[in-house]
């Protein structure tokens, strides 16, 4: 790839998304978007390039970002942090809902589902407990292709086998020719939206909890802060936000702090300290 290329790529892409490439990544712009040049009758990059350098158009530029920004997902991806929602945020929840017994959770990067799919299946699960309670689940991505993904809820051998139990692939899908369909007891608690972290989104409303994970790690260190201040703006007082195991708060923002006891998870600042013990 030519290096003025790689350039203008690079570039339009951390307008529009936030994601920073080095050089050494130039293959992987490569691999992404040569599907995107064939889409649109182009024959190589360099084509491609001289393409959104001259006569862009808003389709051709949603594309590229689009392919760009899709990211791998899996099932109770990590494990972990779907304890602690199970174990601990929920129990707090609980508790500090308990008169107005709503819940509001963001996956603010839902990616082909699984993330906010592995939260309503644990909610489904603790549902004797949720019973008369409001629960809302909001999953965002800037993909519109993955976003249909993700509300179909069809997935392939392989993506079921990736971190989700047999017992609750029995449970809440069937089998669809040689795929899974998950079940739409699950798939109505989730709603999708298309939305760009780098761009406004207070239309969204508050959220108690916050799953923003293995997003941060793309962006340079101005829009991780950017992108933190922005969610805690959606956050009530004792909203928990957890992050990916590779990220955190400390050193890009002051809004946040680690709840001691408790990786990958964090409270605003403003908030009185939780205890080690919860």
């Amino acid at each position: 790839m030519r290096p003025a290329d790689f350039e203008l790529l690079s570039t339009l892409l951390k307008l529009n998304s936030g994601l920073v490439l080095t050089p050494d990544k130039a293959y992987l712009l490569e691999s992404r978007l040569m599907p995107v040049a064939r889409k649109h009758q182009i024959a190589t990059m360099e084509a491609l390039a001289d393409k959104v350098r001259s006569h862009p158009n808003d389709v051709l530029l949603r594309d590229i970002t689009e392919a760009m920004t899709t990211n791998e997902s899996s099932f109770f991806r990590d494990t972990k942090p779907f304890e602690q929602l199970k174990d601990v945020l929920l129990p707090r929840m609980l508790a500090a809902r308990a008169a107005r017994r709503q819940l509001r959770i963001w996956c603010a990067a839902a990616s082909s589902g699984q993330e906010p799919y592995s939260i309503s299946i644990i909610l489904k699960e603790a549902a004797a407990q949720l019973a008369g309670w409001r629960i809302e689940i909001v999953g965002t991505d800037l993909s519109n292709p993955i976003l249909e993904r993700a509300k179909e809820g069809l997935y392939t051998q392989f993506e079921v086998q990736r971190g989700l139990p047999i017992q609750l692939l029995v449970k809440y899908f069937k089998q669809d020719g040689d795929k899974w369909r998950i079940s739409d007891e699950i798939r109505r608690m989730v709603t999708y939206k298309r939305l760009n972290l780098l761009l406004p989104f207070s239309e969204l409303g508050q959220f108690d909890i916050v799953f923003c994970r293995n997003v941060l790690i793309y962006f340079d260190q101005p829009t991780k802060a950017k992108v933190l201040e922005a969610i805690a703006r959606q956050m009530p007082n004792d909203g928990v936000l957890l992050l990916g195991g590779a990220e955190t708060v400390l050193g890009v923002t002051d809004r946040f702090r680690p709840i001691e006891g408790q990786r990958g998870l964090y409270e605003l600042s403003t908030a009185p300290a939780l205890q080690k013990a919860v």
